[in-house]
C-alpha cells in the first residue's frame, strides 16, 4: 500500500496549517489518497485562516458545484471588514515606514526608536501592536510576502520578547511557502540562537520548540543547497538528538536519508546507526531498517528487500520525493542519489567480509544486472575508491589486502573531538555564565535597596 509509510499525519501537527498545504498537494499528485479526502482536509485547514476565496473554490471542485455556503460568504465579508479596520488601525506606522527618508531616522536602540515615533510622529504602542495584527492578519490571508515585510518591521520595533518569538516563527512560515529559502535558513538560524538561550517557563516548552524548529527544517534542508549538511550539523546536536529520541523518533528517516545520500560526512555514520539501533522499538521504516540490516545484522538479503522499499519510501514522502522536470523527463535526484550510494554501501560492506566475490552474486544483491554491476566495479577500481581485480575468466572480483595506517586511523578517530569538546565546554560555560549574571544582577539590586531606600 502506497501511504502505509506515509509520515503526513504525523509531522503535520508540528506544523503551522499554511505550511501543511504543501504536503497535502504533493500527497495529492502523488494520488496516496482520494481526491476527495485531501479536499476535505484543506477545507478542515482553511476553516481556520482567511483565505476564504481558496476554500470556495476547493468547496466547488469537492461538491462539483458552483454553489458555496452561505456561512463562507458571510466570512468573506467578516474578513475583508477585519482586514481594512487593521490596515487603518495600522496605517500610521506603515506609512512612516514605507518613507525611506524618515526610516533613516531609526536607530540599533528599540527605546530610542520607540521614543522618536511616540515624540514625533505621535505612533505609539497601539499602532506598534497594530502592525503586528495586520502582518498575522495578512499572513492568515495568504498573502506572505506582505506578512513577511511586516513581521520583519515589527521585530525592529518590539520589545516584548515573547511576542518578537511570534514574530519570528510567522516570519520563518513565510519565507519558506515563498520558497525563499536563503532567507528562511537565516531566519532558521537565527530562531534556533534564540531557542537554545532563552530561558523558558519549562524545559518542556524548550523541547517542544525544538521539536518544531526541527520539522520546520525540513522544508528549507531538503531545497537548500546546503540542506543536507545542515540537517546532519542540527539534527546530531546533543540537544537536538535528545528531542529526537524524547518525542520525535521518526524525525530519524530524514536524518538517515541525509547520512546516506552525503558521501562527505561518512564520519557520523557510526553515530546513526547507533541511534537507530536504540530507537528500534520505537520508531523504524524501510530507510532505518535497510541500515540496520547491513550494518547491524549484516543480512544482504534482507538490505536487498528494504531497498527496494525505500525507494517507493522517497517516492512518496513530501520532504523527500521532489521531482525535477528535464525536457520531457521527471526525475527525483534524492531517490536516485540514494539508491545509488545504497548499493555502493551493499558492495563495501559485502566485499569487507569476503576475500573473492561472485559479481553475479553481487549484482543480484544490489538489484543490478550483471553487466551493469560489472561497469559499476570497473568504475570504482578505476576511481582508487577499491583495491580489487577484477578476474573476467571466471566472473569474479578479487580483494587485494590494504592496512590502514595507524596514524591515520588515530586522525579519523579524533577527527570530531575538537567540535564535541568545544560543544561540551559551551554547555558547561553558558548556564554558569547565566548563573553569574543573575547572581551579579541581585546583588545590584539589594544594593541600591540598602543604600537608596
Amino acid at each position: 500500500m502506497a501511504s502505509e509509510h506515509d509520515l503526513t499525519w504525523i509531522v503535520a501537527p508540528q506544523f503551522d496549517r499554511h505550511l501543511v498545504f504543501p504536503l497535502l498537494e504533493f500527497l495529492q499528485e502523488r494520488h496516496l489518497y482520494n481526491d476527495d479526502q485531501i479536499l476535505k482536509a484543506k477545507i478542515d485547514l482553511l476553516s481556520q485562516t482567511n483565505m476564504v476565496d481558496y476554500a470556495m473554490d476547493i468547496h466547488k471542485s469537492l461538491y462539483h458545484t458552483d454553489q458555496v455556503p452561505q456561512e463562507m460568504v458571510e466570512r468573506r465579508v467578516e474578513v475583508v471588514a477585519r482586514l481594512k479596520s487593521l490596515e487603518e488601525s495600522a496605517a500610521p506606522l506603515i506609512s512612516f515606514l514605507q518613507n525611506a527618508s524618515l526610516v533613516q531616522e531609526l536607530r540599533p536602540d528599540k527605546q530610542y526608536n520607540i521614543q522618536m515615533l511616540n515624540d514625533r510622529y505621535q505612533i505609539g504602542p497601539d499602532q506598534i501592536e497594530a502592525l503586528y495584527q495586520y502582518a498575522k492578519f495578512q499572513f492568515e490571508c495568504g498573502n506572505y510576502s506582505g506578512a513577511a515585510d511586516y513581521l520583519y518591521q515589527y521585530r525592529a520595533l518590539c520589545t516584548n520578547p515573547d511576542r518578537s518569538l511570534s514574530a519570528l516563527w510567522g516570519k520563518l512560515a513565510a519565507e519558506i511557502l515563498m520558497q525563499n529559502w536563503d532567507v528562511a535558513l537565516e531566519e532558521l538560524n537565527r530562531l534556533k540562537e534564540i531557542i537554545d538561550s532563552k530561558n523558558f517557563s519549562s524545559p518542556l516548552n524548550q523541547l517542544q520548540n525544538r521539536i518544531w524548529l526541527m520539522h520546520w527544517s525540513l522544508f528549507i534542508f531538503f531545497n537548500h543547497e546546503n540542506g543536507r549538511n545542515g540537517i546532519i550539523d542540527l539534527f546530531f546536536q546533543d540537544r537536538y538528538l535528545n528531542a529526537i529520541q524524547t518525542n520525535a523518533h521518526h524525525l530519524l528517516r530524514y536524518l538517515a536519508t541525509a547520512v546516506v545520500v552525503n558521501k562527505r560526512r561518512r564520519n557520523v555514520f557510526k553515530d546513526l546507526i547507533k541511534v537507530i539501533q536504540q530507537e528500534q522499538h520505537c520508531y523504524k521504516d524501510p530507510i532505518t531498517e535497510f541500515l540496520e540490516c547491513l550494518y547491524v545484522n549484516y543480512d544482504f538479503d534482507g538490505a536487498q528487500k528494504k531497498l527496494r522499499e525505500c525507494e517507493q519510501v522517497i517516492l512518496n514522502d513530501p520532504f523527500l520525493g521532489k521531482r525535477v522536470e528535464e525536457g520531457n523527463f521527471s526525475t527525483v535526484p534524492l531517490r536516485d542519489e540514494f539508491l545509488e550510494n545504497a548499493r555502493l554501501f551493499i558492495f563495501e560492506t559485502y566485499c569487507r567480509i569476503h576475500q573473492c566475490v561472485d559479481i553475479s552474486s553481487l549484482a543480484e544483491k544490489m538489484n543490478m544486472s550483471y553487466d551493469e554491476a560489472e561497469v559499476f566495479i570497473v568504475n570504482l577500481v578505476r576511481n582508487s575508491k577499491l583495491e580489487a581485480k577484477i578476474d573476467s575468466v571466471s566472473g569474479t572480483l578479487v580483494m587485494t589486502t590494504n592496512h590502514v595506517n595507524v596514524h591515520e586511523q588515530m586522525i579519523e578517530s579524533l577527527k570530531n573531538l575538537n567540535m564535541r569538546t568545544y560543544m561540551l565546554a559551551k554547555n558547561i560555560v553558558e548556564p554558569a555564565q547565566a548563573a553569574q549574571a543573575d547572581t551579579a544582577g541581585l546583588k545590584i539590586s539589594n544594593f541600591i535597596l540598602i543604600h537608596f531606600a
